[in-house]
């Protein structure tokens, strides 16, 4: 996994417990975080975790031989 791959599966975590927060405690952690949903940092931080999301996107249809080939070769580095 690079580190593009990670950066993007960290993104999409956050967003997925932001979304978690939300539902269940009507906390948006992202907009209270960066100044309220209409501040020019938390749009920024919505839109790296919507791209983040599509860069996982590609993880989902990677071959599984490709993702144990590519931990090998990561492995014996």
């Amino acid at each position: 996994m690079s580190p593009i791959q990670r950066i993007a599966l960290m993104l999409t975590i956050i967003g997925a417990i932001n979304w978690g927060l939300l539902v269940f405690f009507q906390v948006d952690l992202i907009s209270s975080s960066f100044g309220g949903r209409n501040d020019e940092l938390a749009k920024i931080i919505y839109g790296l975790i919507g791209a983040a999301g599509l860069v996982n996107l590609g993880l989902f249809f990677m071959q599984e031989e490709e993702f144990v080939i590519e931990s090998e070769v990561n492995r014996t580095r």
